[in-house]
């Protein structure tokens, strides 16, 4: 089964969120980003372009134009290869454990995995971030201390959607983290 609904990210832009129930125990939300706008595009590179022309009016050396043109580029290239995320998967199994993956603008994609045993919690926290945000984050256990928590790892980091969004995807979180710790307590 699936279905797509429409959020917004912290500072009012689009997101889609996609989810996936594959079983009652396998479910994946993918949030999607608004891809890269062309007008944005165009306007950076018509001013840094303007800038350069107009230093080159005034010195009358083409290198300028020619390292306009490159830095423009490459500073383009680099964002689209390790800035801007268009996607962000999150795919959760309560026997093997949870996938967090980010898919760039290139291309490239970049993922983690997190097996169960290591999970304690999935929660929603807040931070104050010029105004107070949400964000959804999975709890790992300390291996050392059994009730301790060894680390925080957030979740949806470059989409930065809104606390509606987040219930929704903690709810399906918690319903499979239950459906796990039951079928480990069950002999």
């Amino acid at each position: 089964m699936e279905d797509v609904q429409s959020f917004s990210d912290i500072c009012g832009g689009r997101l889609a969120l996609q989810r996936r129930y594959y079983t009652p125990s396998c479910r994946e939300f993918c949030l999607s980003c608004p891809r890269l706008s062309l007008r944005s595009l165009t306007a950076v590179t018509c001013t840094v372009w303007l800038a350069a022309y107009g230093l080159f009016t005034l010195c009358e050396n083409s290198m300028i134009l020619s390292a306009a043109i490159f830095i423009t580029l490459l500073g383009l290239l680099g964002y689209l290869h390790f800035v801007k995320i268009d996607q962000e998967t999150l795919l959760i199994i309560d026997s093997l454990g949870i996938q967090m993956t980010s898919s760039y603008a290139s291309g490239k994609e970049s993922t983690t995995f997190i097996e169960m045993g290591k999970v304690k919690d999935v929660v929603i926290n807040e931070a104050i971030y010029m105004k107070v945000i949400y964000y959804l984050c999975i709890l790992l256990k300390d291996p050392v201390e059994p009730h301790g928590i060894s680390q925080v790892v957030p979740v949806f980091q470059s989409a930065k959607p809104r606390l509606d969004c987040l219930i929704e995807v903690y709810r399906s979180c918690q319903e499979i983290l239950a459906h796990q710790k039951a079928a480990s307590a069950s002999p």
